[in-house]
């Protein structure tokens, strides 16, 4: 593939889209249960991944094939401070005439309680591609904040940098709605709406929306999800529409 500034810069947006980053990580209502053990003071988890279409905001950051995914996270319960990190495969650094093929993100943050049944998020999140070879730095950095009641949660996120490589597009935005509800017997719900603006790149900012089930089984947590865009402008190099419509499949483990 070329290097030309119209290809970099649709490729690059292929970063744009998820479900989670990676970093995107499902809220749900818990059912009413005898109160829980204390939490310990510190507390350290790690998770593992396989999915059949890593999706960020929507667009596919594999092709539409599959990829594996780990990271690791630290947690002060006493003052909600968390600190966390994970890496995904990914394919759109190759599309785009670099040399790379994983996502490295590093987050940082606080989370607790406002009130009854208020709960707020907010934090720091660094998109690292290490080594990508690519003349204009996808590198992006973002600091969000999130409120949440009961079943439901708004998340508002920032660019500090570039988002993805789209040139000067420092000052993009992505505002992410959210509900997540236990049908029956551990079933949650999952619905999404999201809007990504890019700051000087209208024609690259669209709408994504995601409705599924996730059940942790124990031994490992599933979740399936239909995922849409309204927007047609991200391709990969061999034609294939990363914002289609589609399902995705996810199986993971905490421990």
């Amino acid at each position: 593939m070329k290097h030309s500034t119209k290809n970099l810069t649709l490729s690059a947006a292929i970063a744009l889209a998820m479900a989670t980053m990676g970093a995107g990580l499902a809220q749900a209502q818990e059912a009413a249960a005898p109160a829980p053990e204390a939490k310990p003071d510190h507390e350290i988890s790690f998770n593992a991944a396989v999915t059949s279409d890593y999706r960020y905001r929507g667009i596919s950051q594999t092709r539409l094939r599959p990829a594996v995914q780990g990271g690791a996270d630290y947690v002060n319960n006493p003052t909600g401070l968390y600190v966390g990190t994970w890496l995904s495969s990914i394919k759109w650094i190759d599309d785009a005439g670099g040399d790379n093929k994983f996502e490295w993100d590093i987050y940082l943050g606080k989370r607790g309680e406002i009130g009854d049944g208020f709960t707020y998020d907010v934090g720091f999140l660094a998109y690292l591609y290490p080594d990508h070879g690519l003349p204009v730095a996808p590198t992006t950095r973002e600091i969000y904040v999130q409120g949440g009641y009961g079943p439901f949660a708004l998340k508002y996120s920032h660019s500090l940098s570039n988002l993805f490589g789209f040139a000067d597009s420092k000052d993009s935005q992505y505002v992410d709605a959210m509900f997540n509800y236990e049908i029956t017997d551990g079933y949650i719900f999952n619905a999404h709406v999201g809007h990504q603006k890019v700051k000087n790149n209208g024609a690259s900012s669209y709408t994504d929306w995601k409705l599924g089930v996730t059940k942790d089984f124990g031994i490992v947590s599933v979740s399936l999800a239909y995922v849409d865009t309204n927007t047609e402008a991200y391709f990969s190099p061999n034609g294939k529409d990363l914002g289609k419509k589609g399902a995705v499949l996810l199986i993971s483990k905490t421990f």
